[in-house]
């Protein structure tokens, strides 16, 4: 039995303030640990530590280049995510109805 991610843990990921900064950077591109780290305010082992569940499924993959830890957003990948979850969806519609108590 292949070990598969856990849909509504990927968007869980992917909603924290954090991670999503960190993929956003990744999107135009591989960037290295260090360059991340600095960005994010963190450490290079907080930041594996954060993408952790991302790259072990492959999400975020992580590479060593000249001996500097590069990490590259499988964008597709997450784009699938997106596309076809219905925990997406019901998110959505949750906040929509917050945003409208709020207003």
């Amino acid at each position: 039995m292949e070990d598969k991610p856990d849909n509504s843990k990927i968007i869980e990921y992917l909603f924290d303030p954090e991670i999503s900064e960190i993929l956003a950077e990744l999107e135009s591109g591989s960037k290295e640990s260090s360059y991340l780290a600095s960005k994010s305010k963190i450490s290079e082992d907080v930041l594996k530590n954060k993408l952790s569940y991302l790259l072990k499924y492959g999400f975020v993959r992580q590479t060593n280049e000249d001996g500097k830890i590069v990490y590259t957003a499988d964008a597709e990948k997450l784009g699938k995510v997106m596309e076809n979850n219905s925990n997406f969806d019901t998110a959505i519609d949750g906040l929509t109805t917050m945003d409208s108590y709020l207003n």
